[in-house]
């Protein structure tokens, strides 16, 4: 292959890892023949795309979403900062992207793994004595759900299975999925603010296991992992073996006296693949840009995951060049008042749903402690009329035109999930028309 290239005045990129070359004795010795027997049309979906099944849009698709026209419909269900128009991303921000168009540098196509600059830009903003970065440790995604995509892609063959948390991100069991990875759910503890069960976890892994999800900050709890759960986590993936892909899209969104420390600052051999992005810290989740950091200090994962996510990456030529033009603007000169603001205004919110919610007949809210999301238990025992957390919330859309996601979504019955960026005074409506559904329904003789 490089004689060829050479030939052809071509040369490889550093970095870059030659292709795979297909041989004719690698196609199916019958393939001419079958080639020449189609005789009519028979074009199908390929079993990727029937294996690909979205949770939460096939329970909200097939729900029946009318609210009460005599009521604003307030939505409590999107995980997206931006919808109300209440929490806006900071002017330098937008003002550093206005900066790299006006450049005109930033035009034409970046290498698929992101530009050197940006790299380096994401190498030091998140680099730490405990788990040092340099840039070629750094893969730049489209968003932090193609980071994600990559991790489980690289780690993982059809017929192994990850560890994913219940309740969790719906999209880890999308991905793994439409692969024909096998997903095991690990459990989740609400009484203990969701801290992970480490038997019921580590009863799960084999060896066909490739890796342990780890969602901290957590999407749909709230919850964060101090540093002994952590590292009580990090002594089940040692022992066992199993690398660690730790979703950290929430980092440092958390709560005033809480801290946020990532899976890699306290691993002491285990190899993390670390995904983040811009979207929800910065308020840009539209603006597609995330990345995988790689902690493989004990050099476990060889060259090979890395060739192997650099190969993944040339799928899709990155995220986009305008905002990877801005990254380092936006890492490193976002005044901390942006951050603090915007966490301060979700803690407030979270503060007043659960002082509202703790008295409402049937539901106890947890408090989360970071993110933007509250979980709500229900007791459905109290509910008679309503056969699950689906119909529960369906009902609620049609009397009060307030839309909480069902926990179902999240593999996790019982519970609706609170989005905790709505601007106050629908956060207070919301959880008045609560508090009335509620006490309209609740039965106190079951």
């Amino acid at each position: 292959m490089e004689s060829r290239m050479k030939q052809a005045g071509m040369r490889k990129a550093p970095g870059v890892p030659m292709p795979m070359t297909l041989t004719a004795d690698a196609w199916p010795r019958d393939y001419e023949w079958r080639s020449l027997q189609r005789q009519q049309w028979n074009v199908r979906a390929s079993i990727q795309a029937k294996q690909t099944f979205n949770h939460i849009r096939s329970i909200v698709d097939g729900m029946e979403i009318c609210p009460n026209p005599s009521k604003e419909f307030i939505s409590l269900s999107i995980g997206d900062p931006t919808v109300f128009g209440n929490l806006l991303t900071d002017t330098t921000v937008r003002a550093a992207v206005k900066e790299v168009v006006d450049s005109g540098k930033f035009d034409g196509y970046a290498p698929a793994i992101g530009y050197q600059a940006t790299r380096d830009a994401v190498a030091k903003y998140y680099s730490c004595p405990e788990a040092p970065l340099e840039a070629k440790d750094v893969i730049m995604a489209n968003g932090c759900s193609q980071a994600i995509d990559l991790a489980i892609t690289v780690l993982a063959n059809p017929g192994d299975n990850i560890l994913i948390p219940k309740p969790g991100f719906s999209l880890y069991k999308t991905l793994a999925v439409s692969a024909g990875i096998q997903i095991r759910h690990y459990n989740l503890l609400p009484e203990r603010s969701w801290e992970v069960d480490l038997k019921h976890l580590e009863s799960l892994v084999d060896e066909q296991t490739a890796c342990i999800v780890v969602n901290n900050p957590s999407n749909p709890c709230g919850s964060v992992f101090n540093q002994q759960h952590i590292r009580d986590i990090l002594q089940i993936a040692e022992t066992h073996h199993v690398p660690i892909l730790s979703d950290e899209i929430y980092g440092d969104m958390v709560f005033p006296g809480e801290e946020f420390i990532s899976v890699a600052q306290l691993s002491r051999s285990v190899p993390v693949l670390a995904c983040g992005g811009l979207a929800k810290r910065w308020l840009v989740p539209g603006w597609r840009v995330g990345w995988i950091l790689i902690h493989d200090r004990d050099g476990i994962m060889g060259s090979e995951i890395r060739d192997g996510l650099i190969r993944l990456s040339q799928k899709i030529l990155g995220p986009s060049t305008i905002i990877q033009g801005a990254v380092n603007h936006i890492l490193n000169k976002t005044p901390e008042s942006f951050y603090l603001n915007t966490i301060n205004f979700i803690k407030s919110n979270a503060d007043l749903c659960f002082d509202l919610l703790s008295s409402v007949p049937g539901l106890t809210p947890i408090m989360p402690r970071g993110t933007m999301y509250m979980m709500v238990a229900i007791e459905m025992d109290k509910f008679p009329q309503f056969e699950d957390d689906v119909n529960f919330t369906q009902a609620l859309i049609s009397e009060q035109s307030v839309f909480c996601l069902p926990a179902k979504c999240f593999e996790f019955p019982n519970y609706i999930r609170l989005v905790l960026t709505v601007p106050t005074p629908l956060m207070l409506q919301a959880c008045q028309r609560l508090w009335d559904f509620c006490q309209k329904h609740y039965s106190s003789s079951t």
